[in-house]
């Protein structure tokens, strides 16, 4: 760090922070946003951050949360600071004056809700910050156990806690960094589209954004009656109760075992919790009644999301990076194809089945196999929150990516991650490294790329992405070498999911 890299110095309501140039930008890192959630704070909502004296140097990501290893290609643990400082949030803001505020763009990570952390070189926001000329927000968030597990004695959802915590750090602070807290957008993928979409649901998040954007939408949302049955099996793993008090005699770091074994066994109880058992993660927003009342789509068609503008949307094979990681890709039975689309078919059992095959007609096992699990899990839950949230007297823009990875040959499609390398130009970090390989970053996927950033940052500026709102018509912005307009492409999905509302998952048995 020479005294030229030495950034301006920015004071929040906590203490100064001061950040560090980077060519045209300046970044501030590792920034608290509330208390470390230990001790007497441990599996509690966030609370306020510690105060400090002097200047903070804000140049280093804060801990990642506790959390598991992750999956292939995109990793879980990351190279960070050890300690207790997990909710921390980092800016990135233009180097060049404004006459006025520029807007905010706050990120939420994905994972399962049981990976992540800001500081995943996958969401380096140096390319989104310099293509909007606006300032772009990342946080922490509790995941796991810390972060979702209904236990005795501590708030649902505390994960959707810390990150209303964070959007309150932003109301309170951002405008000292140049941004315009009257003109925030929460965007985030997979469990962080989740995350959006259980904000926009929630009521003590009025007026902390104004726009959100929801890429891949998961539809598993957990009751209350679910969320506290695989508590309990995560709780019997170490050997303890469900409570707050009992799993608080455990290190934070170690936890994260109990709930791994637990994901390694869940397919083996189907019979109990249903269709989340497969997913190998027992980790969800839960419909709890108070913290996350309702689920998303129950709350948008009543109006919960009316005054916030959203754009949502999928990927074409979302499902087929899990086919691939679990080395199923050409090897799917028809057994297995008929069990999944008995377990995740609309409707449930024998129909969900005959009505896949009746629609696709043409279709193999592994097409079948992949295609009810993409609708199931995120294509039908993502188009249903658009559909929810005009119904509801909002608006809405919809895409869907068809550009397929250039990574193992080709053979990925446009699945599940794809949108991240592509938005924030981290093609070689993460999930970037598997989807695209050496010597694979043409000209066409930068040119995505860059209509991707300029999209998603003119929707941040304006409430505009460039394409139509979604209504009766059904025009969606179809990603690819060539973008389009038309009509929604999934069509046949569409219609087999008509109706369907993704109500809170259930425990089968009690």
């Amino acid at each position: 760090m020479t005294p030229a890299d030495a950034g301006p110095v920015v004071r929040t309501a906590a203490g100064a922070v001061r950040g560090r140039r980077e060519d045209d930008l300046t970044v501030f890192r590792g920034i608290p946003f509330a208390a470390p959630p230990v001790g007497a704070a441990r599996f509690q909502a966030p609370r306020p951050p510690v105060p400090w004296e002097g200047v903070r140097e804000a140049y280093a990501f804060g801990p990642p949360p506790p959390q598991e290893a992750g999956i292939v290609g995109r990793t879980g643990a990351v190279t960070a600071p050890a300690g207790d400082d997990w909710l921390t949030v980092n800016v990135w803001t233009p180097e060049a004056p404004s006459t006025t505020p520029r807007p905010v763009m706050v990120w939420i990570y994905g994972g399962a809700y049981k990976l992540g952390h800001a500081g995943s070189p996958g969401y380096d926001a140096q390319h989104l910050a310099r293509a909007g000329d606006l300032l772009v927000v990342t946080l922490n968030y509790r995941v796991g156990v810390e972060g979702f597990a209904r236990i005795e004695g501590a708030p649902a959802n505390r994960g959707l806690l810390d990150q209303v915590a964070a959007l309150e750090w932003v109301r309170d602070n951002i405008a000292a960094f140049g941004g315009d807290p009257g003109r925030v957008t929460v965007f985030g993928e997979s469990a962080g589209a989740g995350s959006v979409a259980a904000l926009l649901a929630m009521p003590g998040t009025r007026g902390l954004f104004g726009r959100a954007i929801a890429q891949s939408v998961p539809g598993t949302y957990f009751s209350d009656e679910l969320a506290r049955d695989l508590a309990a099996a995560i709780a019997a793993e170490a050997g303890l109760r469900p409570t707050a008090a009992d799993l608080a005699t455990v290190d934070p770091r170690e936890l994260t075992e109990a709930g791994a074994a637990l994901g390694a066994k869940m397919a083996e109880r189907v019979d109990r919790w249903g269709r989340v058992a497969p997913t190998v993660t027992p980790f969800s927003p839960v419909v709890d009644g108070e913290v996350l009342p309702v689920t998303p789509w129950r709350a948008l068609a009543a109006g919960a999301g009316r005054d916030v503008e959203l754009v949502v949307g999928h990927n074409a094979q979302e499902y087929r990076l899990f086919v691939a990681l679990a080395g199923l890709m050409g090897k799917v039975t028809e057994e297995q194809a008929t069990g999944a689309l008995r377990l995740f078919g609309p409707g449930g059992g024998e129909a969900g089945e005959r009505a896949y095959r009746a629609a696709y007609p043409q279709a193999g096992p592994g097409e079948l196999f992949e295609r009810v699990q993409s609708d199931w899990l995120f294509h039908m839950p993502s188009l249903h929150l658009a559909e929810a949230q005009v119904a509801g007297g909002g608006r809405a823009h919809v895409y869907e990516l068809t550009w397929p990875a250039p990574g193992m040959g080709g053979v990925l499609g446009a699945c599940h991650g794809l949108d991240i390398p592509l938005l924030f130009g981290t093609y070689r970090a993460d999930l970037g490294n598997l989807l695209f390989a050496d010597g694979e970053v043409t000209e066409e996927a930068r040119a995505l790329s860059s209509r991707m950033r300029e999209a998603w940052t003119a929707f941040a500026r304006t409430g505009d992405p460039g394409w139509p709102a979604y209504d009766t018509r059904r025009l969606v912005q179809v990603l690819d070498a060539r973008p389009e307009v038309r009509p929604y492409p999934e069509e046949t999905a569409r219609r087999l999911w008509d109706g369907h509302d993704f109500p809170p998952l259930p425990l089968l048995e009690a």
